[in-house]
């Protein structure tokens, strides 16, 4: 079955509604990395209860509307698809609980052509339901890689944000788990292209790879070490493109330029190459 631009642009979501409690904070923390060094007090704020505060990258798992696109009527190959792309904006601070609801709704579907994928991406609100507060706005993109040549539009395509040539104001070198994956799926994403190898094999991939989304945590975590001083509340959004895949257990290399409020970033793995694998980056703090 191939995609149907009409069908898929019009895509209904349900309303999603959780709860979010200090455990789900701690959980998403653990799976992106933090808490490596269980005695550093600015780690501990994101494993530990006491002055319990978000990573504001969760802000991409909350409001979920689970793994749509592997619904047969979208018509995507769901085994050839991978995280493109992500961002985000915090519009107040991320609760430690309550409940949350989110809506979902297609936003742009891009065809690249035969042989070449498709890109499609999607916007959701979350709200804490509570108080009526809009928490946090995310853009999630997807690149669907067997899925190109339906007939549909071929831009407009977003200018990527550009990366300096000369040298980082900054790196900072965080590792990852050989069980990271496996962790961070708890937060939501079960698919598993992130846990079994066969389905890795089958993807085309050596081996379970991880989320894009746990690549793009770990390296939120880096920029509020390295710009915001670990603090949280001083981080307003951050964008960037994923260019390779991560194998659970490399170290994620960030390399920052900052210009005011502005950070531009992007991300490698320095023990294979110092491959390219979150790109065309770009944060807001305060």
């Amino acid at each position: 079955m191939a995609i149907d631009y009409e069908k898929l642009i019009n895509w209904q979501f349900d309303e999603t509604r959780e709860k979010i409690t200090p455990k789900d904070l701690i959980l998403y923390a653990l799976g992106v990395g933090i808490g490596a060094n269980p005695t550093d007090e600015n780690e501990l704020r994101f494993v530990y209860e006491k002055d319990l505060v978000a990573l504001p990258s969760m802000a991409s798992v909350l409001g979920y509307p689970g793994n749509w696109l592997r619904n047969p009527d979208t018509g995507v190959d769901y085994l050839k698809l991978v995280n493109a792309g992500n961002s985000f904006t915090i519009h107040k601070p991320i609760p430690t609980e309550g409940t949350l609801v989110g809506q979902a709704k297609v936003d742009t579907i891009i065809d690249k052509g035969e042989g070449r994928g498709a890109l499609i991406s999607s916007i959701r609100d979350v709200i804490h339901a509570e108080d009526d507060e809009l928490i946090c706005t995310i853009r999630a993109s997807t690149y669907c890689r067997a899925d190109g040549g339906f007939g549909g539009p071929s831009g407009p395509i977003e200018v990527p944000q550009a990366i300096p040539s000369d040298k980082p104001d900054h790196i900072c070198d965080l590792p990852t788990l050989a069980q990271s994956a496996l962790i961070y799926r708890l937060s939501g994403d079960y698919n598993p292209l992130h846990a079994d190898p066969n389905t890795a094999k089958s993807a085309g991939f050596s081996r379970p790879i991880s989320h894009g989304l746990l690549t793009f945590g770990v390296v939120c975590h880096a920029l509020v070490k390295t710009t915001c001083a670990y603090d949280p509340q001083n981080f307003i959004s951050m964008e960037g493109r994923f260019s390779a895949p991560v194998f659970p257990g490399d170290t994620i290399r960030t390399k920052i330029w900052s210009h005011g409020k502005t950070v531009i970033f992007c991300a490698t793995v320095p023990d294979r190459n110092d491959v390219v694998v979150l790109n065309n980056g770009k944060a807001i703090i305060k």
